[in-house]
This record gives structure tokens, sequence and C-alpha cells, in this order.
């Protein structure tokens, strides 16, 4: 890491994380290298209560990508959310910032991988119903599936998990949802915001029709290749939404 990249890891801790907890982070942090116990505490002033991350895990990674670089800062214009749905939760961090940032917003969290959902049930609980967590993966039908380490990151890590259906022979680790069925399951009329991060099952979703998204009020989604971006390019078109893109994601916005 360049210097001047260590300013701004420095900079982002202290404005988003707040002086304390920033000190508390880099602490943990260092405690992870040299002698990690089992689970860690972090803190943030974007989550309203402390979450946990594992020992030897990508975990405290994505804690900085959501809480100190703040990756979905491109949904600040959003002032108010009802439903949210989180595809690709990994263990919880993010549907904690959206909980947070929208205090009486419902978020259903999906994540296919046993140890992420875990993890993600701990960090929600003190939610209460406002978190509704769900083993699953997300995709374009109902089928069983098995979970996989993703071929986009490469590097066989807690925040690379990914699915694909099960074969003749295999017995299904998780089982398939697609994004109409959980939005019909909601009480709510429409999806405040959909965030998408599946490790390229992204292409086999917008493949399929879809929908629901005339009810999608804002959408950001992490692309994994070409394909992938050709699909939900078209999937999209002529649904009324202005796309921008926010470091690696695409914000689509009505």
């Amino acid at each position: 890491m360049t210097l001047a990249k260590r300013c701004i890891d420095g900079f982002d801790l202290l404005k988003n994380l707040g002086a304390v907890p920033a000190a508390h982070f880099a602490l943990q942090r260092l405690r992870n290298r040299v002698a990690p116990p089992e689970l860690l505490t972090v803190r943030s002033r974007y989550a309203a209560f402390p979450l946990v991350c594992r020992r030897g895990t990508s975990d405290l990674e994505v804690f900085g990508q959501i809480f100190s670089h703040r990756e979905y800062r491109c949904l600040d214009s959003v002032r108010d959310a009802g439903l949210i749905i989180d595809c690709g939760a990994n263990v919880g961090f993010s549907s904690a910032y959206f909980l947070t940032r929208y205090p009486t917003a419902e978020v259903i969290a999906v994540e296919p991988d046993s140890g992420n959902f875990a993890a993600l049930q701990r960090n929600l609980a003190p939610y209460g119903s406002r978190a509704k967590p769900l083993r699953a993966g997300i995709w374009w039908r109902s089928a069983g599936l098995m979970v996989t380490d993703s071929a986009y990151a490469g590097d066989g890590r807690e925040w690379a998990r990914g699915v694909r259906e099960a074969t003749g022979g295999e017995t299904p680790e998780v089982h398939a949802v697609d994004i109409g069925t959980l939005f019909a399951k909601s009480s709510h009329d429409r999806i405040s915001i959909l965030k998408i991060d599946i490790e390229g099952s992204e292409e086999a979703v917008f493949d399929a029709p879809c929908p629901w998204l005339e009810r999608v009020d804002n959408l950001v989604i992490e692309l994994h290749g070409p394909s992938c971006e050709t699909s939900f390019r078209r999937a999209l078109d002529g649904h009324g939404f202005k796309m921008s893109t926010c470091d690696e994601l695409v914000v689509c916005m009505r």
C-alpha cells in the first residue's frame, strides 16, 4: 500500500467511523494479523449495534469497504426506505448499514454460505423483526444449488461465495429463491432498494424475465464480467432507470 493510499484509508476511517471506533478498528485489524481471537468486535457510527468479524477471514475487509470507505454512499440521496432486499448479504454488514441508515426499513438479507450466514444472523439479531435473514441462493428459478468459490474474485475467501445449480448426482447445499418471490411474499408494494452482489449469478437472473423491475425504486449492483453486464443492461432497458457508477458499483435510480 502506498503512502497516499494509507493516508486516504486513515482519513476515511476517521471521517466515517469516528475517532474512537476508528482507533478500535485499527487495533482489531492489528490483532487479526498478529494474534487473532476467534471473534473481533468492530463498531461504526453507521451501525446502530456492534458487529462481529471472524478471525482469518475477509470480514474485516468487507467492514472497511462498507463502513470506512462507505461503499453505499451512492444511495445518500434516498431519504426513506420501506423494503430493502440485500442479495449476497455475506455476514450482514451491508444489511446493518441499511437498517441503521433507514430506521423504519425492513431488510431481507439473503446469503447462501453457511458460515457467512451464521455470522449474518448474529450481526442482525439486535435489529429484531426488521431484519429477515434467509439462507438461500439468488437464482432465476426454483432449484437446488451448490455453494461455490467465485471465479471472479479468485481468492477462495468468504466474500466471494457464489452458487450453481446442482447436478443430478449432487445433494443440493441450499435452495434457490428468485427476487420476484421474495417481493411477492413481503408486505410491501415497492422495493425501495435492491442491492445485488451475487458473484456472477446476475447473468442467469437478468437473462430471465424480470417483471418485478417495475416495482424497484433504486438498484445497486456489482457486475462480474462482460456477459453479466450485457444481460443486466438489456434487462433494464426501457424501465426508466438513470444509470451511474460508483467505484465498482452500477447504480440505477428512478
